[in-house]
């Protein structure tokens, strides 16, 4: 799922392909090396898990008899991004160091806000999957917040604050690519979903389609670089 992305803001930005995670610099000390490191690591991370949750939905598209319990790795491994992304993104907020809770959610940095808000966005796509999954409520919702939420990240990524880093244009490029991806796989699992009259081949293909651009995503995420 394209998921939830990470930026930067000395950290991370959440993705979804979706779900995307990553930090970047908005004038915090973000340019130092320790923040840059610290951005890079937990886009690697964030990368890790979508890769992680792609793999088992790849084994899933391809009808492998994976366990039961495979299903819920796409919404356990979203939990893990997003709460790193809201609570341990940037280098520079809370709860990390210098700024309080409300100077973080009620400052003028554009990009720590976004940050805060793609972790958020991770978390609700979690709790609807988890539910999805497991037979238990709002069946009929399907995979609507799955798919809208992972298109809406990855079109976030496309206009993302990245404050002033030096590395400006190879961030951007970055983010643009991870935003094509996102849009891709959500549009994907779209198809998989509500395409009319699709046979069970055409949906199999979609699935496939979702599942390798989620994994791309993460790759992406795990060569990310500032």
């Amino acid at each position: 799922m394209a998921q939830v992305p990470f930026h930067q803001n000395g950290s991370t930005e959440t993705s979804v392909a979706t779900v995307y995670p990553q930090g970047h610099t908005s004038g915090h000390g973000e340019e130092s090396s320790e923040g840059t490191d610290f951005s890079e690591f937990h886009h690697h991370v964030a990368g890790f898990f979508i890769v992680v949750f792609g793999l088992a939905e790849l084994g899933n598209a391809l009808q492998y008899p994976l366990p039961l319990w495979t299903r819920f790795i796409l919404p356990g491994a979203l939990s893990v991004i997003g709460v790193l992304v809201l609570f341990g993104n940037d280098h520079g907020s809370w709860p990390i160091r210098s700024f309080d809770l409300v100077g973080t959610l009620w400052g003028q940095d554009r990009e720590l806000i976004e940050h805060k808000l793609y972790g958020v966005l991770a978390l609700v796509i979690a709790f609807f999957e988890a539910l999805r999954r497991s037979g238990r409520g709002w069946q009929s919702l399907s995979a609507a917040p799955l798919v809208m939420l992972t298109l809406a990240g990855s079109l976030w990524l496309f206009v993302h604050a990245h404050g002033e880093h030096p590395a400006l244009e190879k961030i951007q490029f970055q983010h643009s690519l991870l935003g094509i991806v996102g849009t891709g796989a959500a549009l994907s699992k779209g198809f998989a979903s509500w395409l009319p009259h699709a046979s069970p081949h055409v949906t199999k293909r979609w699935e496939l389609a979702w599942a390798g651009s989620e994994i791309l995503f993460g790759v992406l995420l795990l060569v990310y670089s500032q």
